[in-house]
């Protein structure tokens, strides 16, 4: 059962904040205020609906033990009362899901970085593969991709590719994504038949803004260079290619589009996203002995999913998820089956160590 007093504080809070951004406060302290006030918007109305239910199950509850009532009534109290605690039940879980502690990245856009592993060319392949699945996921969501670099594999695919991912929610729909992604299947080039194992790697940052990271013209050596097409090719005759060193981490970017205004701008979001995201990994490793077997712990060099072509069959080997749908999911179309389910796990982590330290 939910405690009384932390649903009241909740009820409380909406309604000073509601009274606060009525007094005309700075637009500043007002953005802030609006944004926290709409966040409990939903879990208020929950609150309400459980307080209302609950006064109707005392009422049910009255009837049934005062002892005057005709037995019409109180059939229909007895038939009633089970739908209420079921509700009451309903509502209570859902108000606990509502008031876990929210990941302030939740709301950002996302970096998606895609690397060839062990395979190949097979590899190169898949991860374009990959590539376009989540491209495809993203047009459906209406999010903007925009790629920030690509090396082309050999026979298609890409050995790497960075893009930028823009839109509501995307790093909350996407941050289970990173580790080693592992595919069976039977390549074009296998005459024999045989089914090859290769990987590529994903890795989702929450792109940062400018508030999040501070880089001082100092700490950065930025280098311009050709720009190359596939086959080697120069894609124009400028130094347009912009290569940035982050000094006192090491942290190298690259972009080499045709603008080198443009690359300059993509290298330094990928930059400032780059060292938000390690400073994300340091407070998280403060807290690794609780999340090291948790769903979106971070740890990029696990094996996290398998995609068998011959089978049809999409695993998570986090969760033990296993859909026959893989072919829909390549599409992008069968996606958020398995982004709830690893986000319905994650929050039954979260509630299970919340009851712990209880």
């Amino acid at each position: 059962m939910l405690p009384n007093e932390k649903l009241q504080q909740v009820l409380d809070r909406h309604k000073t904040l509601e009274t606060a951004m009525s007094e005309n406060p700075d637009p500043e302290d007002y953005v802030k205020m609006a944004s926290e006030f709409s966040e409990l918007g939903p879990v208020v109305e929950k609150i309400k609906d459980l307080h209302s239910t609950q006064a109707d199950l005392e009422g049910i509850v009255e009837i049934l033990a005062d002892k005057s009532v005709d037995s019409e009534m109180r059939e229909m109290a007895e038939m009633e009362k089970p739908d209420l605690d079921e509700k009451i039940q309903s509502l209570e879980e859902e108000i606990q899901l509502l008031l876990l502690p929210k990941d302030s990245a939740d709301s950002k856009n996302a970096i998606l970085e895609l690397r060839a592993g062990t395979g190949g060319s097979e590899a190169a392949l898949f991860a374009g593969d990959l590539f376009r699945m989540y491209q495809r996921y993203a047009e459906n969501q209406r999010w903007k991709v925009e790629v920030l670099s690509e090396s082309a594999g050999e026979v298609g695919g890409f050995k790497e590719i960075v893009a930028s991912i823009n839109g509501n929610g995307v790093f909350a729909k996407l941050k289970f994504e990173s580790g080693v992604h592992r595919v069976q299947r039977v390549p074009d080039t296998e005459s024999g038949g045989r089914v090859h194992t290769s990987a590529a790697t994903v890795a989702v940052l929450p792109e940062a803004e400018d508030i999040d990271v501070e880089i001082r013209n100092e700490d950065i050596r930025i280098d311009t260079m050709r720009a190359s097409g596939a086959g080697g090719q120069h894609v124009n005759t400028t130094d347009s290619a912009v290569r940035i060193t982050h000094i006192p981490t090491g942290v190298v970017v690259m972009s080499s589009e045709k603008s080198q205004h443009q690359n300059r701008a993509n290298a330094m979001k990928e930059l400032r996203t780059r060292l938000y995201d390690m400073e994300r990994q340091k407070a998280d490793a403060e807290r690794a002995d609780s999340r090291r077997g948790q769903v979106g712990s971070g740890d990029r060099s696990e094996r996290i999913r398998t995609y068998n072509y011959p089978q049809g069959r999409l695993t998570d080997h986090r969760i033990n998820l296993t859909l026959y749908k893989l072919e829909r999911i390549m599409e992008g179309e069968g996606l958020d089956e398995v982004f709830d389910a690893l986000m319905t796990d994650f929050q039954a982590g979260q509630l299970a160590a919340l009851g712990d330290e209880e």
